[in-house]
C-alpha cells in the first residue's frame, strides 16, 4: 500500500539523484556550459508590450508575447466563483465558506478581486500553505528515518519557524541567511537558531553499537551540502561527490569546497530554556517519575524470572571466548576481554519477543493491563525544556579532503571552503578558522548579484501558483534541468524579487492579480492540439489537490477543522489493519500512541506527525513525498486506492457524517431544498445546477441515511479534489 517507506542509505539517495548523469559518465562537459545562462547574473529585460485589453500586469505582457509568437491565444477568464475557490485553495489550502462566496459574488466593485487577494495574503493559513511546499523541498519530517527512525523531540520548531516566516513575509534573503547560518549571523536570537534546523531537516542515519564514525560524519556533511545545493542553488551538486559532474561545470573539487563550509558544523539539540523553565521541568519530571516507578517495578517483577531463563539459555550458547570473558571479574579483564565481555552482554540481553512467549495467558493479560496503565500515564509526561534541533559549531573540525569515488577512506588533496567556480567571482573572504564559515556561505547566497538564488525561488513561486515552473525541474537549473519556457519573464521576476526586498508575497500578488492566472482551465481542442502540455499558458492548469489539501478541505467543509497554529506534532489514529501490517515485529501496544485530545486530531495536515517510515495511508495514497529525497513538484498519480480512500476510509466516512449534521443544523430535517443548496455551497463553493438540484432532491427523499450519502458523494466529486 506504499505505507512503509523503504530505508535507504544516504549514499544510495545521492546515486539515485544522479542516475542520468551516471548513465552518461563517459561524456565530457558540453561546450555550451561556458557562459551558461543560469550562471550569469539576471538582468532585467526590456518589458514587451502586451495586449492592452488583456494584460493586467507585466507578467501578462511576457506571456502574451510568447502566445502570439506560437500562434496561440488565451482562454476566456474563469467564472468568478471558480476564481474564488482557486484563490482560496492556492493561497491558504482551504476552501471558501458559503458566506465568503456570497460576499465576493455580491461585491460588484472592480476592486473586489484585489481586496480578496490582500485578505488571503494576510491570512495565517497562507504561511501554512507555503510551509508545506517548503518542507517538501527540504525533506522535513519529525523523525530521522532509516531503521530506527527515532523521533526528534524539538524538530517541529523548525516547521513552525517556516510557517511564521511566510506569514510575516520575511524577506527571502533573511530567510536564507537564518537557515544557513542563523547561529553565526544572529547570535542570541532563538528563532534564528531554530531556523538552522534546515540543515537537519532531511534524513539522518542514527544507529547504536559499533559504527564507522568517519563514515557517519561524512553522511552528515553530504546531507547538509545536498540541502543547500537543491533547495537554494537549484543544482545537482551531489553528482560531483564521486567524480566531476558529467554535464554541469561543477568539479569534484567544487563539491568538497562547498562541503567544507559545514566542516565545523554539527546538528544536535541546543538548549534554549531559561532557568525557571528548566527548574519547573525538573520538579515536574521528578513527580512524574514517582508515579511511574511503581508501575515499572510491577512489570519488572513479572518479567524477571522469564528474563533470567532467556539470559541463561543464551549464555549457554555463547562462544567459549565470549563466555570466558564474561566469567571474569570486571577489574581483572584486559582490553580484549573487556571487548569480548561487552559483546557477550549484548548477545545475552533478553528482548521482549523472547520473553513474552514463555508466559502463560494469565500472566500475559496481567502484564498487558499494567503496560496499558503505564502508557496512559506516559501520555501526560511533562514536556522537556525548550530546545532547538539546530546547527552547532564544533570546537575542532578535521580538514576537508577530496574523496576519491566519494569514499572517506580514499582521501585526496585537502581543500578549503570555496564557491563553485562556474558561478563567478564574489568579493567574499572565507575565514581561515573554523567559525564563521556558514555565515560567509549565507552572505554569498544572498548577494543580489548571485545568479541562482533569486531565479530558483521565483521559479518555485511561479510553479506553485501556475502549476508548472518556467524551468521544468525547480531543483535543477543545470544542463539536464532543461531550458526555461519564458527566459525573459524568469529574469524579470528574479530582478523584481530582489528589487522589492525579496518579498515572496509581492511576487505572489503579482502572479495572482495577472490575467494569465485568472484563465479558465477549460480545454479548447484546437489550442490543445497545438500545445497539448499547455507549455505557453494559454489556459489554467487544472490539477488534483494534494492529499493534505483534500484532508484539510474535508475537515473545513464538515465544520470540524481545528485552525490552531503551531505546536508539537499530532498522532492521529491509523487503521488497525495498517497498524498490524507495520508493527508485525514489535509489541502490539503503544507503538503509535495516539494524541489523547481528540480535538487535536482535526488539526491541519501540516501538524500531523510526519514519520518517515510510517506514512498515513490517506496522505500516502495521494502522493505525499517520502521525505527521503527533495520533492520540488508533487507527483500526481491516479489509482484505485485513491477512490477507496475517498469513499471507504474511516476519515472520509466520519467527515461525511459531520457534514450531514452541519447541513441539518442549518436546514432542519424536512427542508431538502435547503439541504441540497447548503451541501453544494459547503463542498463546491457554488449552488447546484437545476439538474443537480432535482437529482439530489429525489435522492434525499429516498431514505434516512441519504443526506450522509449525498455528503460523501460530494466529497468524492472530481470538482472537490481538483483545483478549478
Amino acid at each position: 500500500m506504499g505505507i512503509v517507506t523503504e530505508c535507504r542509505w544516504a549514499k544510495l539517495a545521492v546515486l539515485a539523484a544522479c542516475a542520468v548523469s551516471l548513465l552518461c559518465a563517459d561524456k565530457a562537459f558540453p561546450a555550451s556550459t561556458d557562459g551558461y545562462w543560469a550562471f550569469r547574473p539576471a538582468e532585467a529585460p526590456t518589458e514587451p508590450e502586451g495586449l492592452a485589453s488583456w494584460s493586467r500586469t507585466t507578467v501578462d505582457a511576457f506571456v502574451w508575447q510568447a502566445l502570439e509568437r506560437e500562434g496561440l491565444h488565451p482562454a476566456p477568464e474563469a467564472r468568478r466563483e471558480r476564481l474564488l475557490r482557486r484563490l482560496y485553495l492556492d493561497l491558504t489550502g482551504l476552501p471558501p465558506t458559503p458566506e465568503q462566496v456570497a460576499a465576493f459574488l455580491e461585491d460588484e466593485s472592480p476592486h473586489a478581486y484585489g481586496r480578496l487577494v490582500e485578505t488571503l495574503l494576510a491570512s495565517p493559513h497562507y504561511g501554512e500553505r507555503w510551509a508545506q511546499k517548503w518542507l517538501d523541498v527540504v525533506r522535513y519530517a519529525d523523525t530521522n528515518g532509516f531503521e530506527l527512525d527515532g523521533y526528534r523531540e524539538h524538530g517541529w520548531r523548525y516547521r513552525d519557524y517556516v510557517v511564521q516566516s511566510f506569514n510575516g513575509d520575511k524577506p527571502y534573503d533573511v530567510f536564507v541567511r537564518e537557515q544557513v547560518a542563523g547561529d553565526e549571523l544572529f547570535p542570541g536570537d532563538r528563532q534564528a537558531l531554530v531556523a538552522t534546523g534546515f540543515h537537519g531537516a532531511g534524513p539522518r542515519h542514527v544507529v547504536g553499537g559499533n559504527q564507522d564514525k568517519e563514515e557517519a560524519r561524512q553522511e552528515v556533511l553530504m546531507e547538509m551540502t545536498l540541502g543547500v545545493g537543491q533547495a537554494l542553488l537549484g543544482l545537482t551538486v551531489q553528482c560531483a561527490r564521486c567524480h566531476d559532474h558529467k554535464f554541469d561545470p561543477i568539479s569534484q573539487e567544487d563539491y568538497y569546497r562547498l562541503e567544507s563550509f559545514f566542516g565545523a558544523t554539527d546538528i544536535k539539540e541546543v538548549p534554549t530554556a531559561g532557568a525557571d523553565e528548566t527548574s519547573a521541568y525538573e520538579a515536574a519530571i521528578k513527580a512524574f517519575e514517582q508515579l511511574v516507578e511503581p508501575i515499572k517495578e510491577q512489570l519488572e517483577e513479572i518479567e524477571a524470572p522469564y528474563k533470567a531463563r532467556v539470559k541463561e539459555r543464551k549464555r549457554a550458547a555463547l562462544e567459549p571466548r565470549h563466555a570466558a570473558a564474561l566469567e571474569l571479574v570486571e577489574d581483572l579483564r584486559d582490553e580484549e576481554q573487556k571487548r569480548l565481555a561487552k559483546e557477550a552482554a549484548a548477545q545475552i540481553k533478553p528482548v521482549w519477543y523472547e520473553i513474552v512467549p514463555l508466559m502463560s495467558s494469565e500472566v500475559k493479560a496481567r502484564r498487558a493491563k499494567i503496560r496499558q496503565s503505564l502508557h496512559k500515564l506516559e501520555l501526560s509526561k511533562p514536556n522537556p525544556p525548550s530546545a532547538a534541533f539546530a546547527a552547532a559549531s564544533l570546537d575542532d573540525a578535521p580538514e576537508t579532503y577530496i574523496l576519491q569515488g566519494g569514499d572517506h577512506r580514499r582521501k585526496g588533496n585537502p581543500v578549503k571552503p570555496g564557491f563553485p567556480t562556474a558561478l563567478g567571482k564574489f568579493e567574499v573572504e572565507v575565514p581561515e578558522g573554523q567559525s564563521g564559515r556558514r555565515a560567509v556561505l549565507a552572505e554569498w547566497l544572498t548577494d543580489p548579484s548571485h545568479p541562482l538564488t533569486a531565479r530558483v525561488m521565483v521559479n518555485r513561486i511561479w510553479e506553485f501558483r501556475m502549476g508548472r515552473g518556467l524551468m521544468p525541474d525547480p531543483n535543477n537549473f543545470g544542463i539536464l534541468g532543461g531550458t526555461p519556457t519564458h527566459p525573459e519573464l524568469l529574469d524579470w521576476l528574479a530582478v523584481r524579487f530582489v528589487r522589492d526586498g525579496w518579498s515572496v508575497k509581492a511576487i505572489d500578488r503579482l502572479i495572482v492579480l495577472s490575467s494569465v492566472y485568472r484563465l479558465s482551465s477549460a480545454i479548447d481542442p484546437q489550442l490543445a492540439a497545438a500545445d497539448p502540455d499547455n507549455k505557453w499558458y494559454w489556459r489554467a492548469h487544472r490539477r488534483r489537490l494534494s492529499g493534505e489539501v483534500i484532508r484539510d478541505s474535508a475537515l473545513a467543509v464538515s465544520g470540524r477543522l481545528n485552525r490552531s497554529l503551531e505546536g508539537k506534532p499530532v498522532r492521529v489514529p491509523i487503521e488497525p489493519e495498517v497498524y498490524d501490517l507495520i508493527f508485525t515485529e514489535a509489541e502490539p501496544d503503544n507503538l503509535w500512541p495516539v494524541t489523547p485530545d481528540k480535538f487535536q486530531h482535526d488539526r491541519r495536515s501540516i501538524y500531523l506527525l510526519n514519520k518517515r517510515t510510517v506514512r498515513l495511508p490517506f496522505l500516502a495514497n495521494f502522493d505525499q513525498p517520502d521525505t527521503m529525497t527533495s520533492c520540488s513538484v508533487r507527483q500526481t498519480s491516479t489509482h484505485a486506492l485513491q477512490s477507496l480512500s475517498l469513499l471507504n476510509s474511516d476519515f472520509m466516512q466520519d467527515q461525511s457524517r459531520s457534514l450531514a449534521n452541519r447541513v441539518l443544523q442549518r436546514c432542519g430535517d424536512a427542508n431538502t431544498a435547503c439541504q441540497t443548496e447548503q451541501a453544494f455551497l459547503l463542498t463546491l463553493a457554488r449552488p447546484p445546477t437545476p439538474d443537480e438540484r432535482r437529482l439530489a432532491g429525489d435522492f434525499l427523499e429516498s431514505g434516512s441515511e441519504s443526506l450522509r450519502d449525498l455528503s460523501l458523494a460530494l466529497l468524492n466529486r472530481n470538482e472537490f479534489v481538483y483545483r478549478p
